[in-house]
């Protein structure tokens, strides 16, 4: 099930145009990525970096920027899991504010590494199958 989660956008995000930046859409992105793994694999992000010494670093983004985000919208993210391979993981993410408004799209290619030593390793049993699970389908989150 793909995951959805909301964050406003606030006034360090936006410029004198009142639209967001573009690197704090990106920096929002990786918010609601790190956010998305209790949903999805039931374990915190922190605790898979800290404890587990795994991480996911992104290695490939394309995105495209349909609308602005502006200061006071409310961001709805839409975020699943396209492809799941041995070491990666191809995650896409839709952005729309509160009038449902598609505002960002984009797909980035994570590779599963070990972080002591940021050598790619298989994606571990313990989260292959909530990540197998995160398609397209009903939301969540």
């Amino acid at each position: 099930m793909a995951v959805r989660l909301q964050r406003g956008v606030d006034f360090p995000m936006v410029d004198l145009a009142n639209i967001a930046y573009y690197p704090r859409i990106f920096d929002l992105a990786h918010r609601f990525f790190e956010d998305s793994w209790e949903s999805i694999c039931g374990i915190k992000y922190s605790q898979l970096i800290l404890e587990r010494q795994i991480g996911f670093p992104v290695v490939h983004v394309e995105s495209d920027f349909i609308a602005p985000l502006r200061y006071g919208d409310v961001v709805t993210a839409t975020i699943w899991i396209q492809k799941v391979g041995d070491t990666s993981c191809t995650w896409c993410y839709e952005f729309h504010n509160q009038e449902n408004v598609l505002l960002w799209t984009s797909t980035q290619i994570t590779v599963c590494v070990n972080m002591d030593t940021m050598e790619r390793i298989s994606i571990p049993t313990f989260l292959r199958t909530g990540l197998d699970n995160c398609s397209r389908g009903v939301q969540n989150g």
